[in-house]
């Protein structure tokens, strides 16, 4: 009889372990690894044939269109990035804390929202501030002007309004959750004890917030460095981020070695601000849970003695953040 006791059974566990994760690793290393690897190889291999060499490295970083890629991808994620965690954090807290009609169905919009492609919020954007958009045509239309006033969607100030407008629903989705483990008892501790609404949102709703306004910040500057839909379908012809150097080396220039460089310089851009990202999130949880564990540990506070009723502070009432808001429903 063979020996099935748990000892024996036991080596054979991590054996039979790694055999179902070679399917899955393969498939990785075919479909991400291996085309990874060839563009990392043709990036150091040179046009004129020889053996691996930093020369084409050398001669695509000394460019001034390389130089100036880099700058405007830089630019633009970093004001798009500032730009949605802005308007997601207020937006977020006007959903999560604010009672009015249809907020619920607000919030829901926010997860389809994400579905859609960037080249259609372009669209939607050209539709109503291009050269021959609504407005303009409003414009023409009443003070029988040529042009409109609007043409700012082909500069970098149209990009920048796209990514913004796009990127704004994956800073309030991790709010939104993050929100709704806010005690609403808090709130009314805090209101009661004469706390504004500003110093409540400052004090209670924000550290509860912090991990979540970081994380989406983090995701969506990775996604704004690699963003290609939003820049090529504003027609910003002046503005040239590094995926499209790279659509512009290898499809119009046939330069495959250049756009190979420009495409693992992006690649260690986004892995390095992902690692950033990771560490920041970590940090800020453990930051937030020690915070958090300390506030439970916190005596309680002794009886107060009796104080006459005029002498008593009034406290500022704030009903819409004690109230709850449309995403604060819990079942």
């Amino acid at each position: 009889m063979p020996d099935r006791s748990p000892t024996a059974a036991g080596p054979r566990r991590p054996r039979t372990a790694a055999l179902w994760a070679l399917p899955p690793v393969a498939a990785l290393a075919l479909v991400f690894l291996y085309p990874l690897a060839l563009v990392a190889r043709q990036s150091v291999t040179p046009e004129n044939g020889g053996g691996p060499s930093t020369a084409p490295y050398t001669a695509v970083l000394a460019t001034a269109s390389f130089r100036d890629a880099l700058a405007n991808t830089v630019l633009i994620a970093v004001g798009a990035t500032l730009g949605a965690l802005l308007l997601g954090l207020l937006l977020s807290l006007v959903i999560a804390f604010v009672p009015f009609p249809g907020g619920r169905a607000l919030a829901r919009f926010v997860d389809v929202f994400l579905a859609f492609p960037s080249f259609l919020i372009t669209l939607a954007l050209l539709f109503l501030y291009g050269t021959a958009g609504i407005a303009n045509g409003l414009w023409t239309d009443v003070t029988g002007a040529a042009h409109g006033p609007l043409d700012f969607l082909h500069t970098p100030w149209g990009v920048l309004l796209a990514e913004v407008t796009y990127f704004t629903p994956f800073v309030m989705r991790p709010l939104l959750a993050a929100f709704t483990q806010v005690e609403t008892a808090q709130l009314e501790v805090a209101g009661s004890l004469g706390a504004g609404p500003w110093r409540i949102v400052r004090t209670v709703i924000l550290p509860e917030a912090l991990p979540s306004l970081a994380a989406g910040g983090a995701l969506v500057l990775v996604l704004c460095l690699n963003e290609f839909g939003i820049v090529l379908f504003t027609g910003a012809k002046d503005v040239v981020t590094l995926p499209v150097l790279v659509y512009s080396k290898a499809i119009l220039d046939g330069d495959y070695t250049g756009a190979c460089v420009v495409a693992v310089v992006d690649i260690a851009l986004s892995a390095a601000l992902y690692a950033l990202y990771r560490t920041v999130t970590a940090r800020t949880a453990r930051t937030a849970r020690t915070a958090r564990t300390a506030t439970r540990r916190r005596p309680a506070p002794a009886a107060p003695t009796a104080v006459s009723t005029a002498d008593a502070p009034t406290p500022t009432p704030v009903p819409a953040l004690a109230a709850g808001g449309a995403d604060r429903a819990r079942p």
